[in-house]
């Protein structure tokens, strides 16, 4: 079985690289793309420790990106990409950033009107990550009893009106090509991306998430659909972030077969060998 959209406590995921990887073993995962948000921190710890524990790590990203022209957010998945590129680096330094000063805003207005928080407690559930997020004040609110789950009304309330600078879609497609990897598309149907395919592959777009926990049969079908017409790699994820996930998923992606990874490869190779004679010639 393989996992092409994963995260863990670098990003907003619950459990740690080597937790995550190792329940991938458990689950007969073979192949597991590390998805962390907007950082490429631990993708070469990641690597080893797949070899260590016996699952083929795929080093990824998932930049939180928007597109300006339809009003919309995008998310764009970077497959196969080179750790600690400076492409990615740079283009991410200013996202981490600023998601944690909005964490740190909406703690800092949760003391100012009466919780019983602060913002180093809060800072212990983000312990060896990339910077504090919205599931981890949540589960500070929830340890202190303010709420019973992490997406309740409470979180509506505090998170529905906040909004981050995020970086063009076609950037971030960019940036992930720079870095060697392949862009993709992820899960269109969550955030009604499809208008936007036909620009985003003139700009480097190469894959569609197709199998995502959020997409219904008419979302399959529509991606399925967009892939077909520009020859896009289909691939597909749990979107797994642990005990903060928002709805109960199981590492894998049943629907998902060995030519995902073989088309990925193939890519691989290409950009690999795109300045030799043979490919030049």
């Amino acid at each position: 079985m393989i996992d092409l959209h994963v995260h863990t406590r670098t990003s907003d995921g619950s459990l740690s690289a080597r937790e995550v990887i190792g329940l991938a073993k458990e689950n007969g995962i073979t192949h597991m793309a590390i998805t962390d948000h907007d950082t490429t921190k631990g993708l070469k710890d990641a690597l080893d420790l797949g070899t260590e524990i016996g699952v083929k790590i795929i080093p990824g990203i998932e930049i939180s990106a928007y597109d300006f022209t339809r009003k919309k957010k995008v998310h764009i998945l970077g497959l196969n990409i080179e750790p600690e590129h400076p492409a990615l680096t740079t283009l991410c330094t200013s996202l981490v950033q600023n998601r944690n000063q909005a964490s740190f805003d909406t703690v800092k207005s949760l003391i100012a009107v009466g919780y019983d928080l602060s913002w180093e407690d809060v800072q212990k559930y983000a312990e060896g990550g990339t910077g504090v997020y919205k599931q981890h004040i949540m589960h500070a609110l929830l340890d202190q009893g303010y709420c019973e789950s992490i997406y309740c009304d409470l979180y509506k309330a505090l998170f529905t009106q906040i909004s981050l600078e995020y970086v063009d879609a076609g950037t971030a497609i960019q940036a992930v090509k720079e870095a060697g990897g392949i862009a993709v598309l992820a899960h269109p149907g969550l955030m009604n991306n499809f208008e936007g395919i036909d620009e985003w592959v003139d700009l480097g777009l190469r894959g569609i998430e197709v199998f995502h926990p959020s997409h219904n049969k008419d979302a399959i079908e529509l991606s399925l659909k967009h892939a077909r017409k520009h020859n896009l790699i289909t691939t597909g994820g749990s979107d797994f972030h642990g005990f903060y996930g928002e709805i109960p998923v199981e590492l894998g992606c049943r629907e998902l077969g060995e030519e995902c990874i073989r088309e990925l490869n193939i890519i691989k190779e290409q950009k690999e060998c795109c300045f030799c004679k043979r490919c030049t010639s």
